[in-house]
């Protein structure tokens, strides 16, 4: 069997400790060409930049852009057919719907998915700290092993016939977790506060006079979002069976399997909405053209 083409990006920037450890592990088993950011460009989604510039790496090239510009051009803008996309390993989980939604790894695969690659989203969690940070100081290559297993494993059956980008959450601190099939837990919260006067980390610049701060909640009734793993039974049994962040908090690998695009449902009440509509276009047109008539 021919090795696969890897096109491995990320969302922390191509420096970044997390996209090392996969760039060594998948070596190994794929020929793999990197496309990443210059820089961090964490939460940015499917965003796309349309304009960028291009550097080269010794492993690929840096994009001055986002993981979806990196996606978009290395299938548009190299000379090369790929196989899959892996996007991580993500310096913090990417877990529940909320979060998946607006990650940068895994909107990298969503993009990839629009292009007909399927991808595999990798992110690193710890089992008590939950945040790898500072990523200096952590080992990845647990959930780098990971990723080479699914990859592998991937080309002998069929797994992207049905899905198109895995969803993968593994821990840095668990050499011997098993693996769970999940699907992203909706829990999603917001906390918006008028006149604030603190500034986040990742925000520039001092506080304004009327400031408006608008923050994610994505683990309500945790005890501070760094941290919503205490030794707590309570948070265990919040988190039903088969979501990600039941297996985030029991220390295991989370796969959720996805579709993108996304795909539209079948409803026999808006069929009536867009019937009712045209009725009434319909009877507008009548009225008008008997008004013309007089």
């Amino acid at each position: 069997m021919t090795a696969p083409h890897v096109l491995l990006t990320n969302d922390d920037g191509i420096d970044a400790p997390g996209l090392a450890a996969l760039y060594e592990e998948l070596t190994g088993v794929a020929e793999v060409t990197v496309v990443a950011p210059t820089d961090n460009q964490s939460g940015t989604g499917r965003t796309r930049t349309h304009r960028t510039t291009r550097e080269d790496h010794p492993w690929g090239y840096a994009i001055d852009g986002t993981p979806a510009d990196c996606v978009a051009y290395g299938v548009g803008g190299l000379d090369a057919d790929f196989d899959l996309v892996v996007a991580g390993c993500n310096h913090g989980p990417n877990a529940g719907n909320y979060v998946v939604g607006r990650s940068g790894t895994v909107g990298a695969c969503v993009e990839a998915a629009f292009l007909d690659i399927p991808g595999i989203a990798i992110s690193a969690y710890h089992a008590q700290d939950f945040f790898v940070h500072p990523p200096e100081e952590y080992d990845f290559g647990r959930p780098a092993k990971v990723a080479r297993e699914l990859l592998v494993r991937s080309q002998s059956v069929p797994v992207f016939e049905e899905a198109d980008v895995l969803n993968v959450n593994a821990p840095v601190d668990v050499p011997e977790s098993s693996m769970r099939l999940t699907e992203p837990h909706h829990d999603y919260a917001v906390d918006v506060e008028h006149e604030a006067t603190d500034r986040d980390e990742v925000d520039i610049g001092k506080p304004r006079e009327g400031d408006i701060a608008i923050r994610d909640v994505v683990w309500p009734n945790t005890v501070g979002w760094e941290s919503p793993f205490p030794a707590d039974e309570d948070l265990r049994e919040r988190y039903p069976e088969g979501s990600d962040r039941r297996a985030l908090v029991e220390g295991e690998v989370s796969v959720s399997p996805l579709t993108a695009p996304a795909l539209s449902v079948e409803t026999g009440s808006l069929q009536q909405v867009v019937d009712g509509y045209n009725d009434s276009e319909r009877a507008r047109e009548r009225a008008h053209e008997e008004q013309r008539r007089d």
